[in-house]
């Protein structure tokens, strides 16, 4: 299950593909800031999601990062004619109304793999979705690997990985440092990111040493 033929595995054109992404995100300005965990399964967070253009960036770095992905997103993006061309790209439909199989089932597709990094928006959309707030965590949990705080902040044109949060159980501190990080984040529309305080750009450097 999942461990599918992705366009980080395609031939050939993953290595244009790359140097494409290299060449555009040094064109528009977007900079690659920290270290991806050393662990080969990992669950990395997406954030913040406020608009449409996350997602190209958010590839475009994890081709000069040079990991493969897999990414969560809603089931309306994987109707006809996209369906192919999304999950060639490592998209996993989700149907948000039965958000909690999802997560087992996630959990489960971590114990089949020795090597496998998900990609998932904790807002589960664009909008705020309770559900995907803490779905990432028990994906984690459940699965025994760490959590990457994966981000793009906008003002300063910098995306990347911050800290990696090891889940212990205690869920609201767990959370409580994740969200500390994030509180330095802004994403390309703030106003959809109500949880996150709006602070200076220039600490994101420092939060990564």
């Amino acid at each position: 299950m999942l461990m599918r033929y992705t366009f980080f595995d395609t031939p050939i054109l993953k290595t244009v593909i790359r140097w494409g992404c290299l060449l555009a995100l040094k064109l528009t300005g977007w900079k690659r800031v920290g270290r991806l965990p050393e662990e080969d399964k990992y669950v990395i967070i997406a954030a913040p999601h406020t608009t449409n253009w996350d997602m190209p960036i958010t590839m475009a770095l994890a081709f000069a990062y040079g990991v493969k992905i897999y990414w969560v997103g809603k089931d309306s993006l994987f109707k006809f004619p996209f369906k192919t061309i999304m999950r060639w790209m490592g998209g996993i439909p989700v149907d948000r109304s039965k958000s909690t199989n999802m997560v087992e089932a996630t959990i489960d597709v971590f114990k089949a793999h020795d090597k496998l990094v998900i990609a998932v928006p904790p807002e589960g959309t664009r909008q705020q979705v309770r559900y995907w707030k803490t779905g990432f965590y028990y994906i984690a949990r459940g699965a025994g690997v760490p959590i990457a705080t994966g981000f793009l902040d906008y003002p300063s044109k910098t995306g990347g990985v911050g800290p990696v949060i090891y889940p212990s159980g205690d869920l609201e501190a767990d959370m409580a440092e994740v969200k500390k990080f994030y509180s330095g984040i802004t994403g390309k529309y703030p106003d959809q990111n109500k949880e996150a305080d709006v602070h200076s750009s220039d600490n994101i450097m420092k939060k990564h040493g």
